[in-house]
C-alpha cells in the first residue's frame, strides 16, 4: 500500500513540475508586466545630464579660429585697424565648412563673463609683456574705451568642434582718442583666457622686433610645440613689406599659419593666425 502511494505521490510531482517548466515562465512574465505597465518608474543614472563634450587640443582650436577668422572679406590695408570687420559680423566661408558667429548668449559657467573679460585680457597683457612678446609700454584696457563680443568659431560639417572667443576692440566712438601704445583688437580664449590673436600700436619699428622671438615667446605662452617657418617667395601674402610666416599643426595633416608683423606709420605690431 505504501508503496503504491509513493508511486502515485512520484506521478503527481513530475506532472507538477512539468506543468510549471511549460506554463511558469509564460505566468510569471504577465505577473512581472503587469507590475510595470501603465506606471512610471525613476531610476537614478549616473551622469544624467551631463552629457559629454569633445575637448579639442589647443592646436585644434587654433586652426578652428584660424579656418574662420581667415574668412572675414573686409580687407586688410597699411592702415591696420581701419578696415577691420566690425563688431558683430559673422562670418562663414565659401563653402559653408567653418562660420564665425557673434553669441548673445549669456556665457556659460565654464565661460568668461563680460565683467570678467576686461581684467583677463590685461593679467594676459602682462604675462605677454613679461615674456618680452609685448613692450611694457602697452596700455591696460578699461571697459569704457573698449567693446567685447563673443563669438562662436564653429566647424559646420562637425559641430562638436566649435570653441567660444572673446573679441575686445578699441571702441569706434573713440575717433579721437591717443591709439599710441593700446591694444587695438585680440581674440581671447573664453574659457583660459589666452590671446590667440592681437593688434597692438607700440613704441617700437620694425628693425626693433625680433619676430623668431616673438612667435616662439607666443608658442610657449599657448602650449603649442616649435613652429616652423613658412616658406614661400610671394611678397604679397601682406599688405605690409614688414612681417615673417610660421607653420603649427593643426588639425589632421592640416596646418595653421601664425604671422608677426608691423604696419609702418602707426606702429603697428600684430600676430595674427590664418589657414
Amino acid at each position: 500500500m505504501r508503496y503504491h502511494i509513493k508511486i502515485a505521490v512520484f506521478i503527481l510531482f513530475a506532472v507538477f513540475s512539468m506543468a510549471l517548466s511549460i506554463w511558469g515562465p509564460e505566468a510569471l512574465a504577465r505577473y512581472q508586466d503587469k507590475g510595470m505597465l501603465n506606471q512610471i518608474h525613476a531610476e537614478t543614472v549616473e551622469g544624467a545630464g551631463a552629457g559629454y563634450r569633445y575637448q579639442l587640443n589647443i592646436n585644434e582650436k587654433l586652426y578652428i579660429l584660424s579656418r574662420c577668422l581667415s574668412n572675414q572679406t573686409i580687407p586688410e590695408s597699411g592702415q591696420g585697424t581701419a578696415y577691420r570687420a566690425e563688431t558683430g559680423i559673422a562670418y562663414q566661408d565659401p563653402d559653408g565648412s567653418y562660420a564665425f558667429i557673434a553669441n548673445y548668449r549669456s556665457p556659460s559657467d565654464e565661460e568668461i563673463t563680460d565683467e570678467q573679460i576686461y581684467e583677463t585680457c590685461n593679467q594676459a597683457l602682462e604675462t605677454l609683456k613679461e615674456a618680452g612678446i609685448l613692450p611694457k609700454e602697452v596700455k591696460d584696457v578699461v571697459p569704457a574705451s573698449y567693446e567685447a563680443t563673443l563669438y562662436s568659431a564653429i566647424d559646420v560639417l562637425e559641430p562638436r568642434n566649435n570653441i567660444a572667443v572673446w573679441k575686445l576692440s578699441l571702441s569706434n566712438s573713440q575717433k579721437n582718442a591717443n591709439k599710441e601704445n593700446r591694444l587695438m583688437d585680440a581674440y581671447i580664449d573664453a574659457e583660459d583666457g589666452k590671446l590667440y590673436e592681437f593688434y597692438v600700436r607700440t613704441p617700437l619699428l620694425w628693425e626693433e622686433i625680433d619676430a623668431d622671438a616673438v612667435v616662439e615667446g607666443w608658442s610657449s605662452y599657448m602650449g603649442l610645440g616649435s613652429p616652423e617657418p613658412y616658406e614661400s617667395e610671394n611678397p604679397l601674402l601682406e599688405t605690409t613689406p614688414y612681417f615673417k610666416k610660421y607653420v603649427f599643426p593643426g588639425m589632421g595633416d592640416a596646418r595653421t599659419i601664425v604671422t608677426v608683423g608691423f604696419y609702418e606709420g602707426i606702429n603697428e605690431l600684430f600676430l595674427k593666425i590664418e589657414k
